[in-house]
């Protein structure tokens, strides 16, 4: 089986797919080969109207990529995964997503500090800290709260159980208008640019492209 990157090719209608085999990032341009995306989405209906599974979706699709989707798609994607944190908040992605019936999931919700594509912007953020201090809760919790308020599913991963109960207690208490107000004015910055999509002689001659200028 070939494993699905679904970062598409809007010149042509292809996204990219790694080789058969492991899968492992950074993932090596000369492993990187076209896979029809109409066809796998076709495949991946299939699989649904034949209940082998309840739901199908997509991860790290911009506006123009769902719209190549949704055009002859007859099962709307149920989710779409992407980056999203106060550093990189996504509005644009989420109000389509929001119109057309897709739910946001979350993940790096914060930041993703100490991972191959992760960033210690959110975790380090000054006006961040400052409302978690003001409230009383962690910086992490305050991430977390901001997400759930978006109206995101939110995409969590820890293996310690005092975090994990931390990341639970978001439900009890809300941000302020005011600090929401700040929260969506910081400055914005993808986390993982993914540029090893990028080369001048792929699909893709600069991350703008790759990523339908949603960066």
């Amino acid at each position: 089986m070939h494993t699905m990157i679904v970062f598409s090719q809007h010149s042509k209608k292809h996204s990219m797919s790694v080789k058969p085999g492991e899968y492992e990032l950074p993932v090596k341009k000369k492993d990187l080969v076209p896979i029809d995306l109409k066809s796998v989405w076709e495949a991946m209906e299939e699989c649904q109207a034949l209940g082998l599974t309840k739901s199908i979706g997509v991860s790290n699709f911009s506006c123009k990529k769902l719209e190549t989707i949704l055009s002859t798609a007859k099962i709307p994607p149920a989710v779409n995964q992407v980056e999203m944190n106060p550093m990189w908040q996504q509005k644009k992605l989420r109000k389509f997503c929001d119109e057309k019936g897709i739910l946001i999931e979350s993940y790096s919700p914060l930041g993703a500090k100490g991972t191959l594509w992760g960033t210690n912007r959110v975790m380090e953020c000054e006006l961040l800290k400052e409302i978690a201090q003001a409230k009383g809760k962690s910086l992490a919790q305050v991430c977390l709260r901001w997400a759930h308020e978006q109206g995101v599913c939110v995409l969590v991963k820890s293996f310690n159980k005092e975090r994990m109960k931390q990341n639970l207690d978001i439900f009890d208490w809300k941000l302020s208008a005011e600090e929401s107000c700040k929260i969506s004015q910081l400055p914005q910055c993808k986390g993982f640019p993914a540029g090893e999509f990028v080369s001048d002689d792929g699909p893709y001659k600069s991350l703008e492209e790759l990523w339908d200028g949603e960066i």
